[in-house]
């Protein structure tokens, strides 16, 4: 039950933070705001998939830059897991890196006030 609930609230932050930000697209596909929903689940599900099964090793490949720029690089592997996401999520989309930044940034920051205002982390 936490973890469905967990997808709908990134699922929401996915929605909010596309809608305000430039760059980011999220479509359904009927264009109805509940297509958009689906599209913003389908993106939280796999992002959590990304990074649960390939954030992992690229971590892994990468520690020697991650150890020399003192962990700022695991910012570029987020960016990267974000354009990934939108290039397997059909109504995603990204439109360059930096834009992916800053989304996992303001995703990453809102995700974690959401649940630790929620007790989500447990």
């Amino acid at each position: 039950m936490n973890l469905i609930i967990r997808i709908l609230i990134t699922a929401l932050l996915v929605m909010i933070i596309s809608h305000f930000m430039p760059g980011i697209a999220l479509q359904g596909t009927h264009g109805l705001s509940s297509g958009n929903f689906m599209t913003a689940i389908w993106v939280a599900i796999v992002l959590g998939l990304l990074n649960l099964l390939v954030k992992p090793l690229l971590v892994l490949l990468t520690l020697p830059v991650t150890f020399f720029t003192f962990g700022l690089f695991l910012l570029v592997i987020n960016a990267l897991i974000i354009l990934l996401c939108a290039k397997l999520v059909t109504g995603f989309a990204v439109e360059n890196f930096l834009t992916a930044l800053l989304f996992s940034l303001i995703l990453s920051i809102s995700q974690s006030i959401v649940f630790s205002l929620t007790g989500g982390n447990k």
